[in-house]
């Protein structure tokens, strides 16, 4: 009978990958963002998650109950590792400005991290109704609201201000990691030397060379600039 490969790898003298590094939810959660990011998340299934971490996939439902409750898992690790970002701030300490760059460069870095992750970050569901992506923990929402109220905004200037960072972030970024490969359905464009389809449309044709060219890093800090002054105008109406 033909040997399994985990006990192939038990009688060449190395043990099987399982038990070189005990299997836990954060080491599923890290394989799951890694198959994804290398394979894209359509292809994910337990059975060939187990397979990345030298397991059968019964052995995963021990940590997470299925597939569903790993894409959460996945959203919920890709957010806390702002927690290891020694550049965003738990509460303001050179003005709101400041605290609201740091935090949404933070987000950024997390989009970049993880590209073709990041969408789930809007799909799956929050832990509250009303809290929107991307900043959709209510640890960094209570972070960012008691961080603007500390700085003179009004409980209702918060609340505006925590739309429109959403808003602004999530419409950026969702284009963004699109550029990078991520799969958001409808927003997918065509390809780089698909340019038959622009002979009816000669002004868009002629301008394809300046339109594909990225320029994501300087709009976002443009854009950036431009929510402040949003939110400043917002913070001094509301006074």
């Amino acid at each position: 009978m033909e040997t399994p490969d985990a006990d192939r790898a038990v009688v060449q003298g190395q043990d099987p990958p399982s038990a070189r590094v005990p299997l836990s939810r954060d080491r599923i959660l890290e394989a799951a963002l890694t198959y994804i990011e290398s394979n894209g998340l359509a292809g994910l299934t337990m059975r060939r998650l187990g397979a990345l971490l030298g397991v059968e996939a019964m052995s995963l439902y021990r940590y997470v109950a299925g597939r569903e409750v790993l894409l959460d898992g996945v959203v919920e690790s890709m957010v806390a590792s702002m927690e290891y970002d020694s550049d965003v701030l738990r509460e303001p300490q050179a003005g709101w400005q400041d605290f609201l760059q740091r935090l949404a460069h933070g987000i950024r870095r997390v989009a970049l991290s993880y590209p073709k992750s990041f969408p789930l970050v809007a799909s799956r569901p929050t832990e509250a109704p009303w809290l929107r992506p991307p900043l959709r923990s209510l640890r960094w929402v209570e972070l960012f609201l008691a961080g603007l109220t500390r700085e003179g905004f009004s409980d209702t200037a918060a609340v505006q201000a925590y739309r429109a960072f959403t808003s602004f972030l999530l419409g950026h970024l969702l284009l963004e990691v699109a550029m990078l490969g991520a799969d958001l359905g409808p927003l997918d464009v065509l390809d780089e030397d698909d340019d038959a389809s622009l002979a009816a449309y000669p002004t868009a044709n002629r301008m394809r060379r300046e339109l594909r060219e990225n320029h994501a890093a300087t709009e976002f800090e443009e854009a950036l600039e431009e929510l402040m002054n949003r939110l400043a105008l917002i913070r001094s109406e509301a006074q």
